[in-house]
This record gives structure tokens, C-alpha cells and sequence, in this order.
């Protein structure tokens, strides 16, 4: 069976559990739900979440996470994140809600890396669900391909995008293919 994923934006720190902030829905955006239904670079799905933890948008620098139906639970819980966001999404910007073009960099502001989107390889596979996504490999539709160790490895990380990198930020090089 395939895997269906959601991008939930979560509180600033993780104190007992969870807080869900915000979440979005592929559906509402006419995009698959399946993983790389809609990791591509210029996908409306994304770039509704460029634009809103872009110095523009409403829930920049926040902590993101793309959580898939197969996950595991939350700690001290019995679902885990994509169950308890079931309902309609909270949240949801028409496809057009802001231009993202003129930032470059996905910013990881946990680990201190950035990005440069203009600079992926030969891939047009989008990086950031495939770092934020919580479960790859568990169902059909998932992601199965070079960089694959770095699937999950930005989960509930802060991320923003940024017209420019901070200069003491390394460099992360992965080009899904």
C-alpha cells in the first residue's frame, strides 16, 4: 500500500508533546499525497510551504515535518502526527500566495546547513520533503534512490528560506535522482 504524507508546521520547542501549529493538505493543492507525487521542484504544494516560512510568510523560521501515514507514534501518544492532523487542513494559501523565486537557499537552522536550489544536480526532485519527510520507506510511493540515508535526517528541524545563506551555515550537496 502507498504511503500519505502531510507538511505540518509544529510549535517553536517540543516541551511535553507536540504542538501542531499548522498543517497542509497535497490534496488541496490537486497534488498526489504520495511522496513523490509531489517532490518536484516548481510543485505548487511546495512552494505554498516556501512561502510561508519565507521572511514573507506567516510561519517563517519554523519547525517542519513531513509526516507520513506510516510513521511511528508520538512519544507519550497512540497516533502519530499525519493521524492527528485528520481533519481539513487548518491552513490552506492558493497556489499563486506568494513568490518564492528570488530565494535560493533552504535554510536548516538546527544543524546549520543550507541548500542552494538553484544548484541540485541534475535531479528536479524538490530536497526538502525528502529531508522533512517522517517514514520514507515504508510504503509504496515513498523515495527509493541515491542520497537515500539523508531522507528524514531535517525531521521537526527549523527551516526558512533565505535569499542568502548565513556565512558560518555549511554547504549540504544532495542530489536526489
Amino acid at each position: 500500500m502507498g504511503q500519505y504524507y502531510k507538511v505540518i508546521i509544529l510549535s517553536d520547542n517540543k516541551i511535553k508533546k507536540e504542538i501542531i501549529r499548522a498543517w497542509l493538505c497535497p490534496y488541496s493543492y490537486m497534488n498526489g499525497s504520495k511522496l513523490m507525487e509531489h517532490s518536484y521542484i516548481g510543485n505548487n504544494y511546495i512552494q505554498a510551504l516556501e512561502h510561508l516560512i519565507s521572511p514573507e510568510g506567516m510561519f517563517y523560521m519554523s519547525r517542519i515535518v513531513w509526516a507520513g501515514d506510516y510513521a511511528d507514534e508520538e512519544e507519550d501518544m497512540t497516533s502519530n502526527l499525519y493521524s492527528i492532523c485528520i481533519d481539513k487542513p487548518n491552513l490552506q494559501l492558493y497556489p499563486n500566495s506568494g513568490d518564492t523565486t528570488c530565494y535560493h537557499y533552504i535554510i536548516n537552522h538546527t544543524q546549520k546547513l543550507y541548500i542552494d536550489k538553484e544548484y541540485i544536480g541534475q535531479s528536479d526532485i524538490h530536497p526538502l520533503p525528502l529531508l522533512l519527510s517522517e517514514g520514507n520507506g515504508r510504503g509504496g510511493g515513498d523515495y527509493d534512490g541515491n542520497n537515500i540515508e539523508l531522507c528524514g535526517t531535517w525531521v521537526k528541524n527549523i527551516i526558512s528560506f533565505e535569499k542568502e545563506f548565513p556565512i558560518d551555515y555549511d554547504e549540504l550537496i544532495c542530489n536526489f535522482i
